[in-house]
């Protein structure tokens, strides 16, 4: 008897960690939730807040609200997203500085016993101890500098601490994963120049290069042309979901070797293969009414439409899981290692989240399921902010030692 029970056990030790099944107890979770900082790198809540939306009221149709971030959430990175169409007469700026105004004036300013602005790795640090959420803005689009390095200064001076150099759209000096098979858009085999002039400036003012969006080519150079690690700070694991915005395990694999850090996005198309494949057959054949509900005039009609539509789709169309999710971390980490992934949900911005993690709140099931996977409480904080605020301290570090000396040329068509 006193054989069979060392065996079992020698048997036991003999397998992976994530092969061994960990009963995580109520008082770990809780743990981990207070200790951690949980950093999330991409929330779009401020496409709502610039409209009007007050972040401490419930929000019905998404996935944050102040009362669900409160006691969970360390810092957040809002979204200045500026969609493609602002580049029409040359209204990215615009459009980029309202969605800075309504960071610092609509969340921060407004709800200041809940919000502080920050900038730096420390500045996070010192919110968590204050029990306050540190907020930060990543731009999403570089066309929003409009072809300027005085504009991309201008955006930092103002808080902007990553920018993601395309959307869907390939710009005037990156090529997008976006419109990569479009044969009208003009493309530059990856980053031009000037586009490289731009990650060199970002480098130097202390702005983390983001390369989620970016065509597969636009990575590779941004990743060889930048001296300060990189992120991907709302994308995912190709190996896992074909969807393209995922990068391949050869892009984990490098943007680790230099320090970078890949973020986990939530939207179900990132997350499952099986959502994908079923979606976007569903997605096309509903293109139409979605459109013709957008030009509805009355924002109540507007809102009762796209909500029966998304009833309707979701009813045709499973969510991802919390299962899914792990996954998805679980891979990155076998690629990249535990001190290369992180989490930047693409809360508000994507149609479809898993509902075991529709929010903030929600994350102790998140860290209750990696604890079973095998994963250490050490291991959850490092995926969960430690390894963000590494980069953050690296890319702090890369612009004091290259000094303050400006980029000499600050528009496109001077290259």
């Amino acid at each position: 008897m006193q054989r069979v029970s060392v065996a079992a056990a020698l048997v036991l030790l003999a397998l992976p960690l994530a092969a061994q099944q960990h009963k995580a107890t109520q008082a770990e979770v809780d743990r981990i939730t207070r200790d951690a900082i949980l950093i999330d790198t991409h929330n779009d809540v401020t496409s709502l807040t610039v409209e009007g939306y007050d972040i401490a009221t419930p929000n019905k149709r998404g996935q944050t609200d102040l009362a669900r971030m409160k006691g969970f959430l360390g810092a957040e990175f809002f979204a200045v997203y500026v969609g493609a169409e602002y580049g029409n007469g040359n209204h990215s700026a615009n459009r980029a500085l309202q969605m800075i105004d309504t960071v610092r004036t609509d969340v921060i300013a407004a709800h200041p016993r809940d919000f502080v602005f920050a900038t730096t790795a420390d500045d996070i640090v010192r919110a968590h101890k204050e029990h306050k959420i540190a907020a930060l803005m990543g731009i999403e689009g570089g066309h929003a500098i409009e072809d300027s390095l005085r504009l991309l200064r201008d955006y930092y001076a103002l808080g902007v601490r990553y920018m993601t150099l395309t959307h869907f759209n390939t710009n005037n000096w990156a090529d997008s994963q976006g419109d990569a098979e479009n044969p009208k858009v003009a493309h530059h085999d990856g980053l031009t120049p000037f586009g490289k002039d731009v990650v060199r400036e970002m480098n130097r003012l202390g702005m983390m290069v983001d390369i989620s969006h970016t065509a597969d080519k636009t990575f590779w150079d941004a990743l060889e042309t930048s001296s300060a690690p990189i992120i991907a700070s709302h994308s995912g694991c190709r190996a896992v979901t074909s969807y393209t915005r995922n990068m391949t395990d050869e892009m984990i694999k490098a943007l680790a070797a230099k320090g970078g850090v890949v973020q986990i996005n939530f939207g179900c198309e990132f997350l499952s293969q099986r959502y994908f494949d079923e979606a976007k057959p569903l997605q096309a054949s509903m293109r139409e009414q979605y459109m013709a509900a957008m030009k509805l005039e009355d924002p109540a009609a507007k809102a009762a439409a796209i909500e029966k539509l998304r009833s309707e789709f979701t009813s045709k169309v499973p969510p991802a899981t919390l299962a899914d999710v792990v996954a998805q971390i679980d891979h990155a980490v076998k690629v990249g290692g535990v001190d290369h992934v992180g989490l930047g949900t693409d809360f508000d911005g994507v149609a479809c989240v898993p509902p075991e993690l529709d929010s903030y709140n929600k994350f102790p099931a998140l860290t209750r399921a990696l604890l079973k996977k095998g994963y250490s409480a050490e291991d959850i904080k490092k995926i969960y902010g430690g390894n963000l605020l590494r980069v953050m301290r690296a890319v702090e570090q890369r612009a004091r030692e290259l000094g303050s000396t400006p980029a000499i040329h600050s528009e496109i068509s001077k290259k």
